[in-house]
């Protein structure tokens, strides 16, 4: 069974039925609406905590091991990537106990300069390693045919990337059509597929910029999740607003209470600067 086909069947256990417009229109309009109030409430109150002496080193040290650190410019050179490389593999030349990030995340063709710069260290974040993540799907519109989607999604994993940054349409998903949406996530999920069988990870970027609405917000991370994306992403960075606090405590309750429920873990990734961090539940 195709990793598309086990979102199908996971989506419709969840949804009691196939995902299509219908079916998934019932789904996440009946979902609880956003109290806007209370979330950036929530949200503010994260930003009056502290941390302090070795807890604070400690923070800064796991929350540089959780970057990707992005060029997604029409300037990129394979210089540029390299000299992006050399600054994953060493953040801080005067100290050199600072870690590793997780990943530098680049165009589809600017891969394998990547691969090729990192040489020993490409592999597993959680190896101490650094991957290589591609933004794919007509980055940042997301607005081309899906055969054209899942060519550039596919290209991507075979010149090695470990990790494929998708962009939804937009457009689709505030027009309705939810099923459209569900369907080329799994797609894209499916073009992830490497020779050996094993999957590159899916993050599906939502735009939040563009979604107007917190319960928009709210719909777009429960139907990425279910089309069988590994992490819910905030943003391209060339729409603002991009990521924020609020969208992100919502997407992290989101992920929150998907896990409550089945037991899956999903990611989720703030983004929008010069260089992003993900967000694990």
């Amino acid at each position: 069974m195709t990793t598309k086909e086990l979102s199908r069947r996971s989506a419709v256990d969840v949804l009691g039925g196939e995902p299509d417009d219908a079916t998934l229109r019932r789904f996440l309009h009946g979902l609880p609406g956003v109290d806007a109030v209370g979330l950036e409430q929530r949200a503010a109150g994260l930003g009056t905590r502290s941390i302090k002496t070795t807890s604070k080193a400690w923070a800064l040290d796991t929350i540089i091991k959780l970057i990707d650190l992005t060029t997604l410019e029409g300037a990129d050179t394979p210089g540029k990537v390299r000299s992006l490389v050399a600054k994953a593999k060493t953040p801080d030349a005067a100290d050199p106990t600072t870690p590793r990030v997780a990943a530098v995340c680049v165009y589809g063709d600017m891969v394998g300069y990547a691969v090729d710069a990192l040489g020993a260290v490409h592999g597993d974040p959680d190896d101490g390693l650094i991957s290589v993540a591609a933004v794919a799907t007509a980055f940042p519109s997301g607005r081309s045919s899906l055969a054209i989607k899942l060519a550039d999604t596919a290209e991507a994993v075979a010149a090695g990337a470990d990790e494929i940054d998708m962009v939804i349409d937009r457009g689709a998903f505030l027009s309705g059509r939810y099923g459209l949406v569900f369907d080329q996530i799994a797609a894209v999920k499916e073009a992830c597929r490497r020779e050996d069988g094993s999957y590159a990870s899916l993050k599906v970027i939502l735009e939040t910029g563009e979604l107007n609405t917190y319960d928009n917000i709210k719909r777009a991370s429960w139907l990425g999740i279910l089309a069988g994306g590994d992490f819910i992403k905030t943003s391209t960075g060339k729409v603002q607003p991009a990521a924020t606090l609020p969208t992100t405590l919502l997407m992290l309750e989101t992920v929150r209470d998907w896990h409550h429920g089945t037991g899956e873990k999903i990611g989720v990734k703030p983004a929008g600067a010069a260089s992003a961090h993900r967000r694990t539940p």
